[in-house]
């Protein structure tokens, strides 16, 4: 019995990994069963409780994070397991006796959202943005904000819908729903606003929150104007359910990143990483560079995989990129695909980037490690940018001192993140997989 993992690289079920995949593969199976059970525990037993319901196509783990502060919720005990089997485990976590709860919801293509939201059932809905992530199986910004929009339509007239005011696809929700409408983000026509937005690296980000008529000082541990949206998610929650900000907002200042969103970690030697290896979509590619853009650093070094999905055309993405890589970084280490590289390495050198300060290692993991242990130095920050599948966090565990072997190019399994996997410390590699199963 085998897992596919990646591409062609099969897991075998002897590996604790393997079969903890099957397992969970087994779970979600029975998703018809569960998604009934959790339908009526939540009419009747759980009835009470505040569901809310986080959705969007980017942001929604650190908002979940906010949010559940904001409420005095554990901010770690919020699962960014958000389909199916595990939507179902999360109604069926909930307490008779509690007053909120924070589920994250994802997608995994059409038709999926209006039974979750059915299952469900929110009080409030929270939506952070519209982007392209879904556009292989959604096809269009449209599509995937009505399909996201179902979570929205069935708030009850007495629910809160709370939308990102500076996302027109977002704001286009507010006419599909009875409900309460309390908009959030930076344009002066939202409830609850940011500005003077000031980065504090690396400590965190300094702001002015407005909440209705009313402004306070703010010095968060989230890092970078895209992470004000989430704090500012976690602050209209609050308000709409009428809590004191006196002891919300503390609580929310306090919160530390989230691992693999924009999270920076500091290493013995005096250097820094910016770990943002979860996703790669366009939009968050270029909200990281933004943040990059804005550090002070003795040298700046970006290790940058693949993009997610690029929609429209892939080489025009990549060449637009490169040239924002070209003209905010001093060193770049290129790693992923040959046609992806070839697409960067365009826009790149049209900006007249130094070839002696330009890498490209291919899938080669171990040999990304070793150039940046090479090239990072006290006073030096490195934005390490890749897609889920490319699991490039083990680049930013290695430097800070785990051991990794694990040397796959590419890795889909999603039991775990790279720092709980058993495979980790072991020499893994395609051929070895290969060895295994024969």
């Amino acid at each position: 019995m085998k897992k596919t993992i990646g591409e062609d690289i099969p897991i075998p079920f002897g590996t604790p990994l393997g079969r903890m995949q099957v397992m969970l593969d087994l779970f979600r199976e029975c998703w018809p069963i569960l998604s009934w059970a959790a339908q009526n525990y939540r009419r009747r037993l759980a009835k009470k409780c505040r569901v809310v319901a986080v959705v969007g196509t980017f942001g929604k783990s650190t908002a979940s994070r906010c949010i559940a502060t904001a409420l005095g919720r554990n901010p770690d005990r919020v699962s960014q397991r958000n389909t199916k089997s595990f939507l179902a485990r999360g109604i069926l976590q909930i307490r008779p006796n509690d007053r909120h709860a924070v589920i994250e919801v994802a997608i995994g293509g059409p038709g999926e959202m209006a039974p979750y939201a059915k299952m469900i059932r929110p009080d409030i809905t929270v939506v952070t943005s519209i982007g392209s992530e879904h556009h292989d199986r959604l096809g269009s910004l449209e599509r995937t904000r009505a399909e996201k929009c179902e979570m929205v339509r069935i708030l009850p007239e007495t629910g809160v819908a709370v939308l990102n005011g500076d996302d027109p696809n977002v704001r286009w929700m507010k006419e599909k729903t009875k409900a309460r409408a309390v908009h959030f983000g930076l344009g002066k026509n939202n409830v609850v606003r940011a500005s003077n937005i000031l980065l504090d690296w690396p400590q965190g980000t300094r702001f002015t929150l407005h909440v209705a008529d009313k402004e306070y000082d703010m010095n968060v541990r989230l890092i970078g104007r895209p992470m004000v949206y989430s704090i500012l998610a976690g602050v209209a929650v609050a308000y709409a359910e009428g809590l004191s900000l006196s002891e919300v907002l503390p609580a929310l200042e306090s919160l530390s990143p989230t691992p693999g969103r924009l999270q920076p970690v500091e290493l013995p030697n005096g250097a820094w990483i910016i770990r943002d290896d979860c996703k790669s979509t366009v939009e968050t590619v270029d909200a990281a560079l933004d943040v990059f853009s804005e550090i002070n650093a003795r040298s700046k070094i970006a290790v940058f995989g693949e993009i997610y999905d690029p929609p429209g055309s892939p080489d025009a993405i990549y060449e637009r990129v490169g040239e924002r890589l070209a003209k905010v970084s001093s060193r770049i280490i290129l790693i992923g695909d040959e046609d992806a590289r070839q697409y960067y390495e365009v826009g790149i050198r049209r900006m007249g980037f130094p070839d002696e300060s330009l890498v490209y290692v291919n899938g080669n993991v171990a040999e990304a490690i070793e150039i940046l242990r090479k090239w990072l130095g006290p006073g030096d920050v490195a934005l390490i940018k890749g897609s889920h599948r490319q699991r490039l966090e083990r680049i930013a565990l290695s430097i800070s001192g785990r051991v990794v072997k694990c040397l796959l190019p590419y890795c889909n399994v999603k039991t775990s993140r790279c720092e709980y996997c058993s495979l980790l410390g072991q020499r893994w590699t395609i051929s070895k997989a290969q060895k295994d199963l024969s």
